[in-house]
This record gives structure tokens, sequence and C-alpha cells, in this order.
């Protein structure tokens, strides 16, 4: 194992040869009695102290120390040395067979982790995934309302209830953890929660009379309460598990010195929200925030425009039609407030994702002082139309960098095209006026060859990622009478010679690099835009 452990020249280059007298040295400087081994004479690997077996697997990656724990009992035994482990990221399915491997490592890792980044992943839904079948799904529940749900297959219950249990089982092992700095919980099984189809009568079944929830809740404030090192907070559609009273128990002093907030929750009832401007006010040193945009407010943006609070950087904002259809957009900053705003933080650059909203709400939405620098729409029912386009590329031109166009509407007609009855295509027109983008990707939307010529050229090298769905792309006629050219070939070709570098048309969905369940696109993209401050 030792010999293993020697080979890794990729990753640090090995010391020279040590000089005679060398290994005795080293014993002494360790604390070693002259006579014990240091490399396994004698007595073996397992002879060597704590303190050097801690050093050896500093140098090495997570897996690696794993296998080199396989050693003896000495070495598993030094495995989960506090400064190994800082951060701790984990991808749990929902599924039984998770919760002894959960068990065990927070029991070893909970009570000194730093970081903690913990994803709770339904990989496969049993109603038959998102999409349209869970729109549908979430109409009919809504439609039944609470008393009349429709029926939930035994297999969503049983994920319900495994669910809590892994939740619980993460927030009691840190529960009493006074050094965390960062944690960052996301729950994936609430994709089909977002569309209202899980009700109070699918938790009652497999939570009578909502003690785990209560439990789960009461935990998640005792680890706030016991923080006191805690810089970032990030919560992203975890069932339930933080209420509008949540952020009271963290104390003044880490509620003052928090750098980054998420609270995210679409289950919350009709007009609550789990932060106030009041509530804000605390948290003067934010420079990254997260949340739904009907709970970001004209006076939340009037709290952070304050001069005693420090420049915001990152905002992220998700749109949801089914917030919307809940909540009111009535309360939402004016234009004056993100002026106000920006004037404080001149720095700040704002997300927003926007989750079937309708054009007319997006025009509202879209004041022209928003420093916008990403915007992300994904629909099942309702698309985007060519003014919301326009309108992003004349007012954020010297901000935009990254846009998504995603549209899984079913419609036999075909994509909508958004150059429809218009001079110019809004699509080319996004790439001329924003000098700044890097990152255009669609699928859904008609995208006509020529024009994808036309946007590779205008925007060259610097637009690092151009991603468009085969299915979405579309000749003229002309182009497909014409014998002696291959309208594909010359579309790659043409494209390439723009981007200059290769270049194809994305053959299948799921290889788009924003295909993902729209959620958890969301949040994984907040994480790496406030990291990137």
């Amino acid at each position: 194992m030792l010999l293993f452990l020697s080979q890794e020249p990729e990753a640090r280059p090995g010391p020279p040869p040590p000089p005679p007298g060398a290994a005795a040295a080293a014993a002494a400087g360790l604390g070693l009695a002259p006579g014990m081994s240091v490399c396994g004479e004698a007595v073996g690997a397992g002879s060597l102290p704590s303190e050097l077996v801690v050093h050896i697997f500093s140098f090495l990656a997570g897996p690696d120390r794993l296998r080199a724990s396989a050693a003896c009992s000495h070495w598993r035994e030094c495995l989960f040395y506090p400064a190994l482990w800082p951060r701790l990221r984990l991808s749990l399915r929902v599924s039984p067979a998770e919760r002894p491997r959960l068990e065990f490592l927070m029991r070893k890792c909970g009570w000194f982790v730093r970081e903690l980044r913990v994803q709770f992943a339904a990989d496969n839904y049993p109603s038959g995934g998102g999409g349209a079948a869970a729109v549908a799904a979430g109409e009919g529940a809504a439609a039944a309302g609470d008393g009349e749900a429709p029926p939930l297959c035994p297999r969503w219950l049983d994920l319900l209830r495994t669910y809590l249990e892994l939740v619980l089982c993460v927030l009691s092992s840190v529960r009493n953890n006074r050094n965390l700095q960062k944690l960052s919980l996301f729950g994936d099984i609430s994709i089909l929660q977002q569309h209202g189809s899980i009700s109070n009568t699918y938790l009652g079944k497999v939570d009578p009379d909502g003690k785990k929830i209560k439990q789960i809740q009461q935990l998640f404030e005792e680890i706030l309460g016991n923080s006191r090192q805690l810089k970032w907070l990030s919560c992203g559609f975890m069932l339930q598990i933080v209420t509008p009273t949540s952020l009271s128990s963290l104390s003044n002093p880490i509620a003052n010195t928090m750098e980054h907030l998420s609270l995210l929750d679409n289950h919350i009832p009709g007009n609550t929200t789990l932060i106030t401007a009041v509530e804000l006010e605390r948290f003067v040193n934010l420079r990254s925030l997260a949340l739904d945009f009907c709970d970001f407010t004209a006076e939340m943006a009037r709290v952070l425009a304050d001069s005693n609070h420090v420049p915001l950087h990152r905002l992220s904002l998700l749109v949801h039609s089914v917030s919307i259809m809940h909540k009111s957009l009535n309360s939402m900053p004016e234009d004056e407030n993100w002026k106000a705003l920006t004037r404080n933080s001149t720095n700040l650059r704002v997300y927003i994702m926007a989750f079937d909203v309708k054009s007319d709400d997006m025009l509202r939405i879209l004041k022209p002082s928003i420093p916008l620098e990403r915007i992300h729409f994904d629909s099942y029912i309702t698309c985007v139309s060519g003014a919301v386009v326009d309108l992003i590329s004349r007012q954020y031109d010297k901000f935009l960098t990254h846009f998504i166009l995603m549209n899984d509407v079913i419609d036999m007609s075909g994509f909508p095209d958004l150059s429809d009855n218009r001079n110019e295509d809004p699509l080319v027109l996004l790439a001329w006026r924003c000098t700044r983008l890097s990152l255009l990707a669609v699928h859904g939307y008609t995208v006509w060859a020529h024009n994808l010529i036309a946007i590779a050229r205008l925007r060259g090298s610097d637009l690092k990622v151009l991603e468009v769905t085969e299915e979405s792309i579309d000749f003229d006629q002309g182009e497909l009478a014409d014998q002696d050219v291959d309208p594909v070939h010359n579309l790659i070709e043409q494209v390439s010679l723009g981007l200059g570098r290769p270049w194809h048309a994305v053959m299948d969905i799921e290889l788009l690099s924003v295909f993902t369940e729209p959620t958890r696109h969301f949040y994984r993209e907040m994480q790496s835009f406030s990291e990137g401050i």
C-alpha cells in the first residue's frame, strides 16, 4: 500500500532520496523512539504514528484516502481526522440503501465539518418524472385541492418517507457543530412539489401529526442557534425545512457577519415569505442573496441600498409561475429601487431564471436598471415572445453574458419562431448588441441556419458556448433546393469558421450542458454564480 501511495508523480513530484541518517532525524522530529520503525521495517505500516498517517492522507484525494485506509485498522482510525475533511459534499439518492452509509459518514464527520453541501436527488420519479407529466399532475392537484388530492403511487410515498429520514440524519449530526461555516441543502425531490402535487394530505400519510416535519424544523433552528462561524446559508426546495421564523434563531453577531443567504421553497403557503425586509436589516454584511422573485420586494431593495449595508455583489432570483399565481408582483422593485441599489452596489450582477412565466409578466419584471448578467427561460406551458428577447438585448447589452432558452412544450405544429413578423431575428440582434455574451443555448425554438451562422460570425471566439439542438435548426427552402451544397455540412463549416473552433449541433437534448431539471439547474448555477464573487 505504501508503494501505491508513492505512485502519484503527476499530482505531486516525489522528493529526492533522503541523505543517510534522514530517517532517524525524521523519527526524532516526529517524536518517535530511536528504535521505532518509520516505514514498515519489522512491524509494518501499522506502527506509523497517527500524525504521520494523517500527513500522508493530506496529500491524497478523497477516493485515494478511502483506498489507503484499507491498509489496516490503525489507518482506518486515522481516516476521519477532522483536518482531512473540512469540506463534505454529498449527492444522495433518496433510497433506503443510502441511510446506513450516510449515518456512518455523518457520525464520523458531522460534528467537525466546516463546509457541508448535501443534495437529495430523486433520480427516477415514480409518477413519470418532470416535464409535462409533472405539470399535468400539478394542475390536477390544484383543481382537487388538499381535501381531494389525486392518488399518489406507493413508491412516491416510500420516497417521501425515506427523504424525511435522510434529512433527519443529516441535521441531527450537525446540530451541535459550532465550526460550521457553510451549510448548503438542496432537495431535488421537490420537482412535483413545485407544481403543488405534494399536498398536506400526502405528507399526512407518511408523517402522521407532522412529527417528523416539526422535528426537522426544530433541528434546523437548533443548527442556526448553535452556529458560531456560519457565513453561508443556502436552503433550496427542501420540503418544509425552512419556516418564516427560522432565521430568528440566528444570533445578531452571526446574522451581522453572514455573507451569503439563499432561501427557496415553493411549498410555503400563499402569501407567506421566508424572510422579510425587517429581518434582512440584520444581514448588513450580505454579499450574495438568492430568493423567489415574488419575495424580493421594493422594501428589501431599499434595505440593501442603505449605506449601512455592504455592497451586494450577486442577486439570484427565481421567477416561477406558481409563485406569481399565489403571490403578487405589485410589491416588486420599481426602476428607481434598482437605480438606488446599483448606486450602493456598483458591482452588483443579477441572475434570473423564469419558469413558465407569461411574456406580459416578464415585460413588467424586466426593469431597465437591473444589472442583468444571466437569464434562463424554461417552459413546459408558456413560450417566450420575440418582444421579450428584443427587450433584453436592448436593455442589458452592457451586462448580459449568459442567455438560455429552453422549451419543452408539446406542440405538433412545430417550434415557435421568434423571428415571425420581424425584419431581424431577435437572437441575432442579441448577439450583435450584447458584446459580452459568452453562452447561448437554445432548445425548442426555431433557429434558422443562416441566423445561426450570423450569430457565430458576430460573436466569434468570445462566444465560449453555443449549444443548439439539432431539432431546433431549420433551413430556408433555397438552401434545401441547392443540389450542389449539403446544407447541414455547410452550416457546420460556417459556424465553425465563425467561432474559430469545431462546432456541431447538439444531437440529443440530454447532452446539453444546461439540460437538467429546472430547479436543480438554478440551484447549481446560483451556487457557482455566488461563489464567483
